[in-house]
Parts: structure tokens; sequence; C-alpha cells
């Protein structure tokens, strides 16, 4: 886990952080529906499963931006160099679990990471994550639901400042293939530009989907 901490002093965000960090609740969220005409179409293709490719997806623009590998550590700042996926797997039970694949810009080694350590968390349903990590992204899926709004509980004490990315049910509007997708931030860390820079660099990666 490397990181590097932010030079505070002579951070161009240092008012923004310091006018939001104390907020009782500093987390905004934002959703917008994604085109995955042509991912949906290469995937069924080649075979690809869709949760395993969209959580690689979803982490690979979420690596490529700062804000989104950035922590709250007590009053000091952090980046992370890069950041994991931590998301949900419903089991059997109709409970879910809490998976954790380290994040790897190479999408066959993650498929098989993942694909492993989904199937040993189906048999043994944990809710925790590595004690003292936080380069996370936690990320789940509502796929019965196309939503238009998405609010994820958070830890308010200390305030928990890992971003949190969902999608919900795809659906099909005039002719193209659309997934809503929530993201929702600490805003100590970013703003709306940042939330427009992920969902611009996402939709790009699904425009033109190469994991072969």
């Amino acid at each position: 886990m490397k990181f590097q901490y932010i030079d505070m002093e002579n951070w161009i965000r240092k008012e923004h952080f310091h006018f939001f960090n104390q907020f009782s609740y500093p987390h905004f969220n934002i959703c917008a529906n994604l085109d995955i005409t042509n991912y949906f179409k290469y995937i069924k293709e080649h075979d690809i499963p869709f949760f395993i490719s969209i959580t690689y997806l979803a982490s690979k623009a979420a690596n490529g931006i700062p804000e989104f590998r950035q922590r709250i550590r007590e009053d000091k700042v952090i980046e992370h160099e890069v950041v994991s996926p931590s998301f949900t797997v419903m089991t059997e039970s109709k409970l879910f679990s809490y998976c954790t694949v380290d994040y790897i810009d190479d999408f066959s080694i993650f498929k098989a990471r993942a694909m492993e350590s989904m199937e040993k968390v189906k048999k043994n349903i944990s809710l925790e994550d590595e004690p003292g990590r936080d380069d996370f992204l936690y990320i789940t899926s509502i796929p019965w639901i196309p939503f238009t709004s998405m609010v994820s509980p958070i830890q308010m004490n200390p305030v928990d400042s890992i971003p949190r990315i969902s999608w919900g049910k795809y659906f099909e509007e005039n002719g193209r293939m659309k997934l809503p997708l929530s993201i929702q931030m600490h805003h100590a860390l970013a703003d709306g530009l940042h939330a427009g820079e992920y969902y611009n660099t996402l939709q790009e990666l699904l425009e033109h989907p190469n994991f072969i």
C-alpha cells in the first residue's frame, strides 16, 4: 500500500478542504446513465463476465484520477499510488459478502483473481475489510433496479473518505443500452468536476472496450 502525504500548506485545495471537512455530512452523490452499447456487444461476443469487467473498468477509470485515490487520515490527506475495488457479492443465502481484489491493469489477471476471491466469499460471508487499509473503492451493484439515484451508508465518526461507486439494472433506450451509475465522494477531496472527469473517462473505456 504505497502512498504519499499531500503538502497541505501548499495544496491548491487547502481552503476547500477545510471548508467541507467541517460539515457533519460532507459527502455528495451524482448519478448518470452510461452508454454501454458497444461494451455490451463486445462482452457478449467474447464471453466476458459483466460484473467483473465493469468492476475492472470502474477501477481503471478511478485509478487515473488523483482525487479518487486521495483519503483523509485525521487532519491530513494522503494519495495512494493504486486503489483497489472492495465489492459486494451475492451468496446462496441471499445475503451479500464483501470481496476485495487487488487492482492490476491487466484484465486477464484481474479476472482470475476476482473469480477466485468471489468463490471463496460465497462460502464464507465476510463484512470486514482488511484492518488499516483505506486504499479501496467501495463498489456495489443493484441489478434489479434501473435507479435514478443512490446513496450509500457511511461511517460518520470519523467520516469515511472512500469513494462509493454503484450501478443498477441496464436498460434499452432509443436503441442504445444504458447503465445507471452513481458516484459518492467526500466533498473535501473532490468536486463535481472530478465526478464529471470520472464519467467521461469511464464512458470512453466503454465506447472502446478491449479486454483481449
